[in-house]
């Protein structure tokens, strides 16, 4: 695992009056040693097969994991030969046709040795057609799905071992920039962009100003918990739009009476399999433990994940906050949204609490009628 101190140019590192510089970092044995959710998950032995396989006249080898999914096996020959998985065209690994993504590896039956021919076009070699080119982020906002009310799916989202292993994989994978130091005794605050505290639409398109598709009261909000919170941004895009909306709305970069601590983008996630409704179902979600394993400081007790979409908080459900989706920034409807105020009311409010996992944020906004208006 590696941690780094980054200081881009627009990214001011200098704490404010009255911050601690302290940062607290894990090292090896530290991570090995934390102690979470998933360390405390028996795992068994897994079995792995080494596969071979040629592509454009070369030779291959990959390494899977019976728990591993086929959409796994995809990803890996991604990494390989730069050809995306809609693209490969996969022979004589089975009889027949190759199962869907959430497959597993398992039944496939596969043993060490197993040879294939993988056809498809690498990345950048294709024939382009420059009226289907454009600038659209990858996002996909659709159907959600609560995990507080199915105890037992997160159970067996626990006790995968190929999740157990995928957080390992990203923990190690992960190199975090600080952009601020973490300050001594702060809580920690995971938030979301796209669709939360932003209409990605009209941002990426231009078609209104970045302050305009800002949340209202955004940067009040951010004010108003930093005395009691540290903030991580978890965005389910790509770097380059992560930066990019980042700087545009003023959060980084900009003389503001809150910090943004690091900054995490999509590569940080992965996907994980269910069912829904009787069916096989697929989304990425945001493993808190990721986190956790690079800053042993933060853990369930101190740790807050706001999101408009629950999916995403299938492996720490306990500390997620789901907020309605903001969209329609344009509209009077929209510039009328006051979620940012309440939701600051309430973390201020559950700051002082020692441990969070008394807490279910399903009931934030009934926990906050309660409260006497400041």
């Amino acid at each position: 695992m590696e941690t780094k101190l980054h200081s881009p140019n627009s990214m001011p590192l200098s704490p404010t009056h009255g911050e601690t510089n302290s940062t607290t970092i894990a090292s090896e044995a530290e991570v090995t040693q934390s102690t979470t959710e998933f360390s405390q998950v028996t795992q068994s032995p897994e079995r792995w097969v080494t596969l071979q396989l040629t592509w454009a006249g070369k030779p291959f080898s990959l390494d899977i994991a019976d728990s591993d999914r086929v959409l796994d096996l995809k990803t890996a020959l991604h990494d390989l030969t730069r050809v995306p998985p809609e693209r490969q065209k996969i022979l004589g690994l089975v009889k027949g046709k190759l199962p869907p993504d959430q497959g597993r590896i398992s039944d496939l039956k596969l043993t060490t040795g197993k040879k294939f021919t993988l056809l498809g076009t690498p990345e950048g070699d294709e024939i382009k057609d420059p009226a289907q080119l454009g600038n659209l982020p990858d996002v996909v906002n659709d159907l959600d799905i609560d995990f507080t009310k199915d105890p037992n799916a997160v159970k067996r989202y626990k006790h995968d071992q190929r999740n157990i292993r995928k957080v390992k994989e990203m923990t190690d994978k992960l190199s975090v920039n600080i952009i601020h130091p973490l300050r001594e005794g702060k809580k920690l605050l995971v938030l979301d962009i796209d669709y939360t505290i932003l209409d990605t639409k009209p941002l990426t398109s231009g078609s209104l100003p970045p302050a305009e598709c800002a949340r209202p009261k955004l940067h009040e909000f951010l004010e108003a918990i930093y005395p009691y919170y540290d903030i991580c941004i978890w965005s389910q895009t790509s770097w380059i739009w992560l930066e990019t909306k980042l700087v545009e709305l003023g959060m980084i970069g900009a003389n503001r009476n809150y910090q943004i601590s690091f900054v995490l983008d999509k590569t940080c996630m992965f996907t994980v399999f269910t069912e829904r409704d009787g069916q096989e179902w697929q989304h990425s979600v945001k493993a808190l433990q990721i986190i956790w394993n690079h800053f042993p400081q933060f853990n369930a007790t101190n740790t807050v994940h706001v999101d408009d979409l629950g999916r995403n908080f299938a492996l720490n459900p306990q500390c997620g906050l789901k907020i309605h989706a903001f969209k329609n920034a344009h509209t009077p409807e929209a510039q009328a949204d006051r979620e940012l105020d309440k939701l600051a009311r309430y973390m201020v409010h559950i700051a002082p609490l020692s441990d969070l996992r008394s807490l279910s944020h399903a009931n934030w906004k009934t926990v906050l009628k309660s409260l006497p208006r400041s």
